[in-house]
């Protein structure tokens, strides 16, 4: 049905406005009597078989939905109903924003893709917070993504990192930081080794001093070089960070059925990431001999592409821009089909 008849009509309408019509849309079906029931009848695969330990935390599924989806935990009930074993809010800032100017969003149905430079628009921690604490499903496993306002200097940075991480600590399950989005001026150079190390070193100590640390993971760019790569192993270990998420969206135009010219600047997310944010998975795994956490995400459209990410080495994975194009429905056929390789083990 959402290939033939709600996809068409969603996009009739921008990409921003057609996400807003279709989180209403649902959230009105969600209150009709009966209808939650159902609807987590047919996506909820409840199964010890799925059931994944990672973190310190248990997932009941290893199929999350990726930061940017609903940044301000908004629709967490509503989401958590499609069978998600984990939602990411976010990525927050200490102060609310706007954003970057709209248009800001744009399909490539060609490439199955997105191109975003959202910049960060969000409510800000503060409201973010006030929203969980009234209103979280139960058992639902939530990350944080946290970043920094646009006008804060680099210099500055880990005091907003500080500020969300704190305000957002009793709230969340677990944290990642957000370095990577090409939509802030200047946010990729905190990914530099140096910058990098300083800011995950003074979260993780302001995370030890906690009866109950939490996990911290970094959401690194696609477009890092294997030396850059290595750098990202190095930190990880020597700042005792609990893992990696691989990969934010790219800068990189290679291979696109679309002219995206006029376009512009933005972040690239999709099946033209496929190959590159698996071949990042999988440099990580290997380089780090197992020892690091990763969380895979990019192009992941189908059950085929999930599993592929999984034995490239990630323990979880993370969809977005699948799910805009294939449905709810990608979620339940992924399990299956996870469900469906364990008979065969």
């Amino acid at each position: 049905m959402y290939r033939y008849l709600l996809k068409p009509f969603f996009f009739l309408f921008a990409p921003e406005r057609a996400h807003i019509i279709a989180l209403r849309l649902f959230e009105i079906a969600l209150a009709i009597p009966g209808i939650s029931t159902l609807l987590r009848r047919w996506f909820h695969q409840p199964n010890p078989r799925l059931a994944r330990s990672v973190l310190g935390l248990h997932f009941p599924n290893p199929v999350g939905l990726a930061a940017g989806f609903d940044k301000d935990g908004k629709h967490l009930h509503a989401m958590a109903a499609l069978g998600f074993g984990f939602i990411e809010v976010g990525t927050v800032t200490p102060r609310p924003q706007a954003g970057n100017p709209r248009p800001r969003l744009f399909r490539l149905p060609a490439d199955a893709a997105l191109i975003n430079r959202m910049g960060f628009n969000n409510e800000g921690v503060e409201a973010l917070v006030q929203r969980l604490q009234q209103s979280r499903p139960a058992g639902l496993i939530i990350g944080g993504n946290i970043g920094k306002n646009k006008d804060t200097p680099n210099e500055q940075a880990a005091a907003d990192y500080l500020f969300c991480f704190e305000k957002l600590f009793p709230c969340v399950d677990y944290f990642v930081v957000n370095v990577s989005s090409p939509n802030t001026p200047g946010l990729r150079s905190l990914q530099d080794r140096e910058p990098l190390t300083q800011l995950l070193q003074r979260l993780q100590q302001r995370n030890l001093q906690a009866p109950q640390p939490k996990p911290v993971l970094l959401k690194i760019a696609p477009d890092l070089s294997d030396a850059q790569l290595d750098d990202i192993i190095a930190i990880v270990q020597t700042t005792g960070i609990a893992g990696v998420i691989a990969t934010n969206t790219t800068i990189s135009r290679e291979g696109l059925r679309t002219d995206a010219t006029h376009i512009g600047a933005g972040g690239l997310s999709g099946q033209p990431l496929r190959a590159r944010a698996t071949a990042v998975i999988r440099y990580l795994h290997e380089k780090s001999g197992g020892n690091i956490v990763i969380i895979g995400v990019g192009g992941i459209s189908s059950p085929a592409e999930a599993i592929e990410k999984l034995d490239a080495g990630a323990a979880l994975v993370q969809i977005y821009t699948g799910f805009i194009y294939e449905g709810p429905s990608i979620v339940r056929r992924i399990l299956r089909a996870l469900l469906r390789r364990t008979e065969l083990t």
